[in-house]
């Protein structure tokens, strides 16, 4: 826009000059509408720090037994902050950082938006709320802890979201058809990081360290000119 407004100047003060105004400003006029327009953002974003907090703690507190489901459904499907894509990505580096993930991914998605201050809202409004109710719900817990009721309950949420977790994994999939590394490629990390972890019961740790080396090689070279 400043380089536009330059050009007009000068064609303004060269028409003062030459006599040929009416033609130099229409030229100027028809570069300048010629001239991109400012890029449209892809997809919604938070328009406040007031509604990132009050997003993240109404989804923190639809996180009973697996947040996974609730944080996939809410920041793609309902709000569509995020694509597919991006919500993979950007969970696969909050899964390997330290710390909570989802917590890890509230920072994220906060401070891309609106910087530090974004970062400390989301996080506050995953934990302030929740905090206080978890508070409260231990105290009735260690009540009723031996209830059979309770443990039972317990147990069914546990189900619940393993349930909530499957659909979750097959609504992404679908997302690793764009992903660099080809789809049987991340068919097979998927598999070898499942036989790791489920069969062979090694540490968490140790299989992201070393799959997502290979896999971040691989991606790499892939990507390389």
């Amino acid at each position: 826009m400043l380089d536009g407004c330059k050009q007009l100047c000068f064609l303004i003060r060269s028409a003062l000059i030459h006599r040929t105004a009416p033609t130099l400003l229409f030229q100027a006029c028809s570069d300048n509408s010629r001239m991109p327009s400012l890029p449209i953002p892809d997809h919604p974003q938070p328009q406040s720090l007031t509604d990132l907090f009050v997003s993240f703690t109404l989804l923190a507190l639809q996180g009973f037994g697996g947040v996974l489901a609730v944080v996939q459904r809410e920041m793609v499907e309902k709000k569509r902050w995020m694509t597919r894509e991006e919500f993979i990505e950007d969970w696969a580096v909050a899964q390997i950082m330290p710390g909570p993930n989802v917590v890890n991914l509230s920072l994220m998605i906060g401070g891309r938006y609106f910087g530090l201050k974004g970062a400390m809202a989301a996080l506050a409004g995953m934990l302030a709320v929740p905090l206080i109710l978890v508070l409260l719900l231990a105290l009735v817990y260690a009540q009723f802890a031996d209830h059979p009721g309770v443990a039972g309950a317990l147990r069914g949420m546990g189900a619940v979201a393993a349930g909530l977790i499957a659909a979750t994994g097959l609504k992404l999939f679908g997302a690793l058809l764009k992903n660099v590394l080809g789809l049987r490629l991340c068919i097979a990390f998927g598999m070898l990081c499942f036989v790791a972890i489920a069969l062979l019961r090694w540490p968490l740790f140790y299989v992201l360290f070393g799959l997502g080396s290979v896999a971040c090689t691989v991606a790499y070279q892939k990507l390389k000119p």
